[in-house]
């Protein structure tokens, strides 16, 4: 990939996480994010993989076993992400008034940040 493709490739993960975070992500979802196996944390997970197949159709050579592998391992990593932030808040009966509420939610979306950058550093080594 080169470096342009790589930026282009930040930005088209940052509107899709956008979406699907704040945009497309339904109370429903959020509301059972904290249930493991719940059908709305996987909806929401499912959501954020579904749109960033386009992003990676954009910016890499078609490798389907190579764009399953990533999605399915986004998928996961962002369902177990929210997952464990929502079982703290819950836990500590959090909300928007706490200072640790807007720590774990800073750091939920910095783990998610870093599930782009490590996409990005296998489509690299890969010559994706």
């Amino acid at each position: 990939m080169t470096a342009g493709a790589v930026i282009l490739a930040l930005c088209l993960f940052q509107v899709k996480h956008y979406l699907a975070d704040f945009q497309w992500q339904s109370v429903w979802m959020v509301e059972t994010k904290g249930q493991y196996g719940h059908r709305g944390g996987l909806a929401h997970a499912g959501l954020h993989g579904a749109l960033s197949l386009p992003v990676l159709v954009v910016i890499a050579d078609w490798t389907p076993v190579l764009f399953a592998g990533l999605l399915l391992s986004e998928i996961i990593l962002h369902y177990h992400i929210d997952w464990l932030k929502a079982g703290v808040v819950a836990r500590r009966n959090l909300d928007e008034h706490d200072g640790a509420y807007w720590y774990l939610l800073g750091l939920d979306q910095a783990a998610h940040q870093l599930t782009y950058l490590a996409i990005l550093a296998v489509l690299v080594m890969t010559g994706g």
